[in-house]
């Protein structure tokens, strides 16, 4: 989205809305941040919105309309999904920039209502997949460049978030996968198949979702509530290749020049140090300051809920995805 450069000479005016696990974070990477000066923090919740804000040293609101009478450039809204879209809106029709963490809303419809709001008031939209700014996955997408890909495969489990209470591991977890097979492949995703079921709570608490991208590549994601412990890894089989990722100690194990003995060469991958957090807010503010197209686009943010979606429709056979936006 298109935005009038910022002035260079002064900090960017910056509010989180909703702060919670992800929004406390969102908050203190904007405290440390130069060229940002975190203003307010808002929540329901007076007295968690007040232990964030003395803590980083700005002010305490109630709701996102009360940092908006504080004169913003922009907003980060990391309220629940189902509120995005008002907050969203609201936050733009005041000439706000805003970052939206994902999911961009409830539905595809309601995404592309934010997208088209940013694009007539002319202000940053960026949606929060954070994922794509995590080093040991831009290490991946380096060493798979310019190559075949065959097949992508995640693994996204762990135990169940008390937190959590509006939507299953689809929307919460598996979206972040579907936007990085997207963003690995450089292809949009052609056909689904998914399987999923509610083993111990109310919404689905387990997913096996399978893909073809409209390139040819197949793709899985493996992601549940149901695992004791955290994992996060991707596999990715070229033609020449198999590259493995574990995004939670960043680790990236390349295994290549595979001989007709059965033998084969391995190495390790550099991976940058860096917050993913930090990347994405920076690129974030890049955005609204320089008027650039941030990294993850509105219409990136609705292609990838979009697919999520399907995978909550009626299945059975495979089906083709059935998208609009494209990103």
């Amino acid at each position: 989205m298109a935005h009038p450069a910022a002035p260079e000479a002064r900090a960017l005016r910056v509010g989180v809305t909703g702060i919670g696990i992800m929004g406390s974070n969102h908050a203190r990477v904007l405290a440390e941040l130069p060229g940002a000066e975190l203003v307010a923090v808002a929540d329901p919740d007076q007295a968690q919105a007040e232990r964030v804000a003395s803590f980083l040293g700005c002010k305490a609101v109630g709701d996102h309309r009360a940092l908006l009478d504080l004169g913003l450039d922009a907003v980060v809204v990391a309220a629940p999904t189902h509120l995005h879209h008002k907050i969203a809106l609201d936050v733009i029709g005041a000439g706000c920039s805003v970052l939206v963490e994902k999911p961009i809303a409830s539905t595809a419809e309601e995404g592309r209502e934010i997208v088209e709001a940013a694009r007539q008031k002319g202000v940053t939209l960026m949606i929060g997949h954070v994922e794509r700014f995590n080093p040991a996955v831009r290490a991946v997408k380096e060493a798979i460049r310019g190559e075949h890909i065959l097949s992508v495969a995640f693994t996204r489990v762990g135990p169940f978030p008390p937190r959590m209470s509006n939507v299953g591991v689809v929307i919460d977890l598996a979206v972040h996968d579907i936007d990085l097979i997207r963003w690995l492949t450089d292809s949009e995703i052609a056909e689904v198949q998914p399987q999923t079921s509610a083993a111990l709570a109310a919404r689905e608490d387990i997913a096996l979702l399978q893909f073809r991208t409209a390139s040819g590549v197949l793709a899985h994601i493996n992601t549940n509530w149901l695992t004791p412990f955290k994992a996060r890894t991707v596999h990715v089989a070229t033609a020449k290749k198999y590259v493995i990722g574990d995004l939670l100690t960043r680790q990236v194990t390349e295994h290549f020049d595979y001989r007709p003995d059965g033998s084969y060469s391995t190495r390790h991958l550099p991976v940058a140090y860096a917050e993913p957090l930090r990347a994405e807010l920076e690129n974030f503010l890049a955005a609204v300051r320089t008027g650039r197209t941030p990294e993850v686009t509105g219409e990136q943010g609705v292609a990838s809920l979009e697919i999520a979606i399907s995978c909550l429709a009626e299945h059975g056979a495979a089906a083709p995805a059935q998208r609009r936006a494209v990103g």
